[in-house]
């Protein structure tokens, strides 16, 4: 049986991916647990192969990171944290190679997208690979000058690659946000726009139910800073909605609004109370 605390992080990915970079930031003392996907990650929160999890919830530029969205539900863990990484992507060669020499440059499709403007300036051809991570760790085990991956300075660290060009994304202002998740309900203290408080809820099928709903928030003065919808086993008339707002379950506007929103849903479950971060501005 495994110990109370095992001083572990997981993360989806192999080591070096954006997740491990994101671990390290916050968590540095505590070693970091990669997973092949979500929900082994969260997984080994819950069998307590690792005591916290740390999910990328979504991207600037690309938006919500659905299978967590789909996940998180049912998960039976707590949000205690939010972390912002901004992504810096850098390319990465063998020992030795120089940036004339790279013909190709390999990462995940989502990461090319936002290179693409520095790999036509220097006449790379872009090559799929399954994560960032994992390219840099197959042009590692290539060792040809030709080829490079593109991805986190920590995983040029980890894999033993030179860093040929750093900062090439297109926007300097991609981030990526992650939720720390946790068996132990850790929540942060009341206070006026010191905490977030995240929660689902599925309004009933009733004219205007959503429009209602939300009243509760405007009419209390509770700031929402994310709403969205998705669709729950399939069902086109089963939305779901995650939502986040400023403030915690203990105010005394949160708590009308929660009562209001009662009146037209189905059900609602708070998934975290957690400290607001300082990139939110």
């Amino acid at each position: 049986m495994n110990s109370a605390h095992t001083n572990r992080i997981a993360f989806q990915g192999e080591p070096g991916a954006y997740s491990h970079q994101a671990c390290r930031e916050v968590y540095p003392d505590m070693e970091p647990l990669p997973c092949k996907t979500f929900e082994d990650a969260l997984d080994a929160v819950r069998t307590r192969e690792a005591d916290l999890a740390m999910m990328p919830i979504e991207n600037s530029t690309h938006g919500r990171v659905a299978d967590l969205h789909r996940l998180l539900p049912g998960a039976g863990l707590y949000i205690i944290g939010e972390h912002f990484v901004p992504v810096r992507i850098n390319l990465l060669g063998p020992p030795g190679a120089t940036l004339d020499q790279v013909r190709t440059a390999q990462s995940h499709s989502v990461l090319l997208a936002q290179v693409a403007t520095f790999l036509r300036k220097h006449d790379i051809h872009p090559v799929t690979g399954v994560d960032t991570a994992g390219s840099a760790r197959e042009i590692a085990e290539a060792n040809d000058p030709t080829r490079a991956a593109m991805s986190s300075a920590l995983a040029g660290e980890i894999y033993g690659l030179d860093i040929l060009a750093e900062n090439i994304q297109d926007n300097d202002h991609n981030t990526t946000r992650f939720l720390v998740m946790s068996r132990q309900r850790i929540e942060a203290e009341p206070g006026h726009h010191a905490a977030i408080t995240a929660f689902i809820f599925e309004v009933r099928n009733v004219p205007a139910a959503l429009y209602k709903a939300m009243g509760g928030f405007a009419t209390n003065g509770i700031n929402m800073v994310k709403l969205e919808s998705y669709m729950v086993g399939g069902a086109f008339t089963a939305t779901q909605f995650y939502a986040e707002i400023e403030g915690h379950p203990e105010d005394q506007g949160v708590q009308f609004a929660f009562e209001e929103l009662g009146f037209f849903t189905k059900h609602m479950k708070v998934l975290g109370v957690f400290p607001r971060a300082r990139e939110r501005g």
